[in-house]
């Protein structure tokens, strides 16, 4: 084989980016080696090989055994390099799973916090919204003296046995205003805010109040969207949904900021957006 075909090892470190003294350890523990040596001892490697160490790198990078890469490398056959890729796309393929829930619950998160850290708290308004899905937890079925969190920690553990994170912010259903009235600390399902789910709160106006306080603390939210909607002649029938822009997440006291948004039907003149 004529070395004027082939590539010197500072040439060879140049085109792959992997050090000239991590390509002659590489050589010393039998991992890769070049193609020749010269009369001079001179390490020179084939173009080809470029793909093989680069490969070799991303396996090393995939956290696989060094020992491992070697006896691979060493006694690779077809069937055997397909039964250890087959085995690390499988691990790579959870892991890109939950590096997207991951994201998925950040950016559901940060959408939130921004969306609190612009409302306008002490108003009660008019507003278009987008389609928000979520993932619905049981209907909730309060008993004399029981506590809010009796029906949450159901609503948990079914959102888990279907594979919903426990990690995605939870809200609260009510199927009318009057509902939400009657008890606005007992709603009638708790929500997950899973991007996936398969159930929504549909795209359109609604009416919307901020409150501050601990979970199901709704203060005098309920009488002033009653009070906004008689002097504005609105007669809200639709579902009611409490969404907590800031909760533990992003504070450390109990003042959490909750959104209530009741859907109207049909839609009113005036109107923002949120």
């Amino acid at each position: 084989m004529n070395t004027n075909d082939l590539l010197s090892i500072k040439d060879f470190s140049k085109f792959t980016g992997i050090p000239q003294s991590t390509l002659r350890y590489y050589d010393e523990i039998g991992l890769f080696s070049p193609v020749l040596r010269g009369d001079n001892n001179y390490r020179y490697y084939s173009c080809p090989q470029i793909t093989t160490v680069n490969l070799i790198n991303t396996l090393a990078a995939l956290d696989i055994p060094r020992k491992e890469i070697i006896e691979l490398a060493n006694s690779r056959t077809p069937k055997s390099i397909l039964e250890r890729f087959s085995k690390q796309e499988d691990l790579l393929n959870e892991q890109m799973r939950h590096i997207y829930e991951s994201h998925s619950i950040i950016h559901t998160f940060r959408k939130l916090i921004e969306q609190g850290l612009s409302a306008n708290e002490k108003e009660v308004s008019i507003c278009t919204t987008d389609t928000l899905p979520f993932t619905m937890g049981p209907k909730n079925d309060f008993h004399a003296n029981e506590q809010f969190y009796d029906s949450f920690v159901n609503h948990c553990h079914y959102v888990e046995s279907i594979g919903v994170s426990l990690s995605y912010p939870v809200g609260g259903y009510y199927t009318n205003l009057d509902a939400y009235i009657a008890m606005p600390s007992q709603p009638t399902n708790f929500f997950s805010l899973n991007p996936v789910g398969k159930c929504s709160k549909p795209a359109g106006h609604y009416l919307v109040g901020y409150t501050r306080g601990y979970y199901g603390e709704m203060g005098d939210l309920p009488k002033r969207l009653l009070k906004y909607a008689d002097k504005h002649k609105l007669s809200p029938k639709g579902s009611v949904y409490v969404v907590y822009l800031h909760d533990e997440i992003s504070m450390k006291d109990c003042e959490y900021l909750a959104q209530v948004s009741v859907a109207l039907d049909p839609p009113p003149k005036s109107k923002n957006r949120t």
